[in-house]
């Protein structure tokens, strides 16, 4: 950021030492030179007021003075259980964000982006898939994750919600053979509300697997599904996933999901429910059980609340060992890259940065895992995505 001047050079503004303002001690008779107008006479009221305060006086004032200091103590005490966590929580992340990536964490070609609705309602053209694989070109992008949806809360999936997916598929196999085009499903959970899809309807999750089987017919190679919000420890949601991914292993297609964030200390999601209604995280036992059902898991690591870029890039770090723990390596593991920017509680651009979140990347897969070979980024998301945020993805994870 550049700085505001006045826009009034020093040398504009001539001198004038032989007219130096005058002290308060000249402009005020009676008092000495750096002394307050009336300070004297004000510490002689005082004193005379003293000598008149009588033995209740005195022991009333002293009781009133007591009452403050136990009020501030009050006050403070609260303050401090509050801020001294939080500054303690930024140091130990600031921390993690130090020291070198090992040699080698670069990209293994099996990085991902989600893509927009425009590329299956008819929007897009050939030049955009032409303009589009040209961005993609020797980088690590394998997946790409359509918008497709959303499902009907019912769990059903309308075809009119992806008229063009046939040319769009088409047109990726034509310009990038290489790459994979994934249906990106979502819905809102009731979770936190009376209004979304309810998991715990056996009629919804059996609509969910019958919508499954509608886009793979369409031509889809694999099924992304973002459901929000998905509270740890779902078993309703567990449920669902062994019954898709019988549906997509016989397909031979990837089943792929977008994961919540790995809570920071144990039971923090418990912890952050309770005072807000919104428990944000998951479970390390339960993003595991997650993993082990499902080909390809992507953390939505962005979104954190992290003030500052060093503090988001440790945080970075922390979950990508933490997902790495308990993914198994047969499972894809990717970690989410904010190719987007806002600024609001819970994403301070500023913050959030993609070179940020590629050495936090990087750094974790050093310290957990770094010969991981299923293992790579997303990037959320194309239509959002700014030059310099496909600079630093390159630089920082392509090389």
């Amino acid at each position: 950021m550049k700085d505001q001047s006045t826009g009034t050079d020093a040398e504009e503004t001539p001198r004038t030492d032989a007219q130096e303002p005058r002290t308060e001690a000249e402009e005020t008779p009676g008092t000495e030179a750096g002394e307050t107008p009336g300070t004297a006479a004000e510490a002689e009221a005082e004193a005379e007021a003293e000598k008149d305060v009588t033995p209740e006086e005195e022991a009333a004032l002293l009781r009133r003075r007591r009452v403050r200091r136990r009020i501030w103590i009050a006050l403070a005490v609260p303050v401090l259980l509050l801020v001294l966590p939080v500054l303690v929580a930024l140091t130990a992340l600031r921390i993690n964000y130090m020291g070198d990536p090992a040699d080698g964490t670069y990209t293994r070609g099996k990085d991902a982006i989600w893509l927009g609705h425009a590329w299956v309602d008819g929007r897009k053209k050939d030049a955009d898939v032409t303009a589009l694989a040209a961005r993609l070109k020797d980088t690590g992008i394998r997946d790409l994750y359509v918008h497709s949806g959303p499902l009907e809360h019912d769990g059903t999936l309308p075809a009119s919600s992806y008229p063009n997916a046939r040319w769009f598929i088409a047109a990726v196999h034509r310009e990038m053979p290489q790459i994979r085009v994934q249906a990106w499903l979502g819905d809102v959970l009731a979770s936190e509300s009376p209004y979304g899809m309810r998991l715990e309807r056996a009629a919804t999750r059996a609509a969910v697997v019958r919508s499954t089987h509608e886009i793979l017919a369409t031509g889809f190679e694999g099924v992304h599904f973002d459901l929000e919000p998905l509270h740890s420890g779902d078993q309703d949601y567990l449920t669902l996933l062994d019954a898709l991914h019988r549906v997509t292993a016989a397909q031979d297609a990837p089943l792929s999901v977008a994961a919540h964030q790995i809570d920071p200390v144990p039971g923090f999601h418990s912890f952050w429910g309770t005072t807000t209604g919104h428990p944000k995280w998951w479970s390390q036992k339960f993003f595991g059980e997650v993993a082990r059902r499902v080909d390809q898991i992507a953390v939505m690591s962005y979104d954190t609340i992290q003030p500052l870029e060093g503090t988001y890039g440790g945080y970075v770090a922390q979950q990508t060992s933490l997902a790495l723990e308990v993914t198994p390596p047969s499972t894809d593991l990717l970690m989410g890259l904010p190719f987007y920017h806002e600024n609001r509680f819970g994403h301070w651009n500023h913050a959030e940065t993609v070179p940020a979140g590629v050495r936090g990347v990087r750094l974790g897969l050093s310290r957990t895992d770094a010969d991981r070979a299923n293992f790579g980024v997303a990037l959320y998301v194309d239509f959002a995505a700014e030059e310099a945020d496909w600079t630093a993805y390159r630089e920082g994870w392509v090389r």
